[in-house]
């Protein structure tokens, strides 16, 4: 199958049978059935003893037991912000992939919902006690630019591997600001954290009331453009042809689907993935009911679609977690696990790998010399350096080198003794845990022949942490090495399930990476529910290993990854022809001798235990095992034996840049490591995607 058998969502056909109509009819009686179904049964959840025998008895006349006051304080509201939100989602999903003719698009996928969540968590941050129209206009604005920055980097958004990653990337950052302004403004931002996975709970019916005009507008807006969504189903060219104005109706619907998303943001947060799971689940039924392809009926029932996956999503986590937990649990975690299972789904069915082996093509690296090598190595040993002891002496307290000697030679007073003794850890963390990362990137983009992969974007970190997460959850007193062990075994068995379900038809590279950012995203969702579950009130906890942070580190917390980098890179280095090889085809190792599957075993095994060491070390860091590996390639050149130490300092340089500007410059608040390793990877991440579209520039 092409890359386009992927990317592109059908043409509309040019006949229909006249059982269409009936057909449709049918399709949509059924769905309405459904969601009415699941209305009721969401009614009769929640935290009070109202249930489905009082419910009933209200429906008689009969309200003994305050029943009508129940409904109308909590589960009505709850039920209307559900039909609201999933309409919106449903339909802004729906249009986006029509106008962008890729069955990935989707308002997560496009960084909308990021953005939109990073305006309202600003505006609160800032103390702007805004009315909901103008937080639904500061999530529009926000979700605007980000789908803006998304299209352009992904050029249209037409190739499913470029759109998913550069949403990811624009996800990525967003998140990274939002961490920063919930550290920072804790007490301004209170409740945001388990809002910002999408929370249907409500507290009277103000925000669902003034947003639903918003909606049956917006929704209506679209279904009177929908035959120029079928015309432009057939090309833009036959578009224009046919008097379609492309442009103007390209844009015309993106405003509307970004201010859908908006809408649903401002009602329950942003509620993750129902914009693709639920044109998905049309497109099952679509070749039973063939006029369900036309866009005045697909939208239409998109909104049905999603209204379905948002009850259904609700009411799981509640008959599965209870009343209490499920109102803390935020509905959205359950729909992005949806959501991360529909993009892996969808990602199998993708065969080509076109755009990423551009990337390498661009990137080639100039300095190819021993002699220039030494001095890359050299100047790149000396900035490393550098930061390490800018990270001893800058921070809270400043310190001079002298103190750093005196506290080596044991004769430093109590203060700086205490300051170091919770710095230098940190400090080793950082350099450590980032020449870990960038070392496991080496060798998954080699072994993957994809220079896009990165533990973090292929689940593998994400698999760590969640692994960690549980650990410290549900067993607190667990020892270092216990901890670490774990983040191993989750790293492995992310790593595997994302191996074995890319290997199916060959390990195409950029199905590789969709269906890793598919584990990713539900590993993400996986920390949220426990930590919210079982802790709902310790946000920085999750915060720390989702954004990734040194903070309180100790020696024999640094331990484990010392040890893993040293055995990883002995290894690496002993096996850096055999890198060289992997990292051209699959044919040329076989014809010299190496077994290509048990070489590739135990090289992906040795980054994930690279990556869940520095999980748990310092927590989830993006973006850091693919830029120090690019960055090396292109100081000097392709030979592993090279770029792995080049790689090494440069992500050791990275992350102990990022830990010291945050423990320093709003010194004594601090930013996470991980927060600054996104705000730097996305730019650089950003420039990789557009190179590849421009390899000439």
């Amino acid at each position: 199958m092409s890359e386009a058998g992927v990317s592109e969502v059908s043409a509309v056909p040019r006949t229909t049978s006249s059982a269409a109509p009936s057909r449709v009819a049918a399709a949509a009686a059924l769905g309405v059935g459904g969601v009415v179904l699941l209305a009721a049964v969401h009614l009769t959840q929640g935290t009070s003893g109202v249930g489905i025998d009082q419910l009933l008895g209200l429906l008689t006349g009969s309200d003994a037991d305050g029943t009508a006051a129940v409904l109308v304080a909590s589960r009505v509201p709850r039920l209307l912000a559900a039909l609201v939100v999933g309409a919106a989602l449903g339909v802004a999903g729906a249009a986006l992939q029509s106008v962008s003719r890729n069955a990935l698009a989707a308002p997560d996928t496009l960084g909308v919902n990021a953005g939109a969540y990073f305006a309202v968590v600003a505006a609160a941050a800032f103390g702007l006690a805004v009315p909901v129209e103008l937080s639904a206009l500061l999530a529009f604005a926000g979700g605007l630019a980000a789908a803006a920055l998304v299209f352009a980097l992904s050029g249209g958004g037409t190739g499913p591997t470029r759109l998913v990653l550069a949403g990811s990337a624009v996800a990525l950052a967003f998140f990274a600001l939002t961490s920063v302004l919930l550290l920072l403004f804790s007490q301004e931002t209170t409740g945001l954290y388990a809002w910002g996975s999408g929370q249907l709970a409500q507290i009277g019916l103000e925000a669902v009331a003034r947003m639903s005009p918003l909606v049956l507008l917006a929704v209506a807006g679209l279904v009177v453009l929908g035959r120029r969504l079928d015309v432009l189903g057939l090309g833009d060219d036959t578009a224009s042809v046919l008097g379609v104005p492309v442009r103007s109706t390209r844009l015309l619907v993106i405003v509307l689907a970004v201010l859908l998303s908006a809408a649903a943001v401002t009602v329950a947060g942003p509620i993750g993935f129902v914009g693709l799971c639920a044109p998905a689940a049309l497109r099952l039924v679509a070749p039973l009911v063939p006029g369900l392809r036309r866009h005045r009926v697909l939208l239409p029932m998109s909104a049905l679609a999603g209204v379905g996956v948002v009850l259904a999503a609700d009411v799981l986590v509640r008959l599965v977690l209870g009343g209490q937990a499920g109102v803390e649990v935020p509905t959205g975690v359950v729909t992005t696990v949806f959501g991360a299972v529909v993009l892996v789904a969808v990602a199998r069915r993708f065969r080509e790998s076109g755009p990423a082996r551009q990337v390498a093509a661009a990137h080639s690296g100039r300095l190819r010399d021993r002699r220039g090598f030494l001095v890359v190595t050299g100047v790149t040993l000396a900035a490393t350096t550098a930061v390490a002891v800018a990270g001893l002496l800058l921070g809270d307290t400043l310190l001079l080198t002298g103190d750093v000697l005196n506290w080596l030679t044991g004769r430093a007073g109590p203060i700086t003794t205490f300051v170091l003794d919770t710095r230098v850890p940190r400090v080793i963390a950082a350099l450590f845990a980032g020449a870990a990362l960038a070392v496991a990137g080496t060798a998954v983009q080699a072994v993957c022949r994809n220079p896009l992969a990165e533990p973090a974007l292929l689940g593998v970190s994400g698999g760590a942490g969640v692994a960690a997460v549980a650990v410290i959850t549900f067993v607190p007193a667990v020892g270092v090495w216990a901890l670490a062990g774990s983040a191993a075994l989750g790293a492995l068995l992310a790593a595997t399930l994302v191996f074995g379900l890319a290997v199916r038809g060959g390990m195409a590279s950029d199905r590789l990476v969709l269906i890793g950012v598919g584990v990713s995203y539900g590993a993400m969702a996986l920390i949220t529910v426990m930590v919210v579950a079982t802790d709902p009130f310790n946000e920085t906890k999750a915060l720390t290993w989702l954004a990734g942070s040194t903070y309180g580190r100790t020696f024999p917390q640094v331990l484990p990854v010392v040890g893993a980098l040293l055995l990883a890179l002995a290894l690496f280095v002993g096996r850096r022809n055999e890198l060289d090889l992997l990292a051209v085809d699959d044919d040329t190792p076989q014809v010299l001798g190496i077994r290509l599957t048990q070489t590739r075993v135990l090289l992906l095994a040795a980054a994930a235990l690279l990556t869940a060491t520095a999980v748990a070390a310092i927590g989830v860091l993006a973006f850091v095992g693919l830029v120090a590996p690019h960055a090396a390639r292109a100081l000097v050149g392709a030979r592993h034996a090279r770029v792995l130490p080049v790689a090494a300092l440069l992500g050791a340089l990275l992350v102990g840049l990022a830990d010291t500007i945050g423990r320093s410059v709003i010194a004594p608040a601090q930013l996470p490591a991980g927060a600054l390793t996104s705000l730097i990877g996305t730019p650089y991440f950003a420039w990789l995607l557009w190179r590849s579209q421009h390899p000439s520039s």
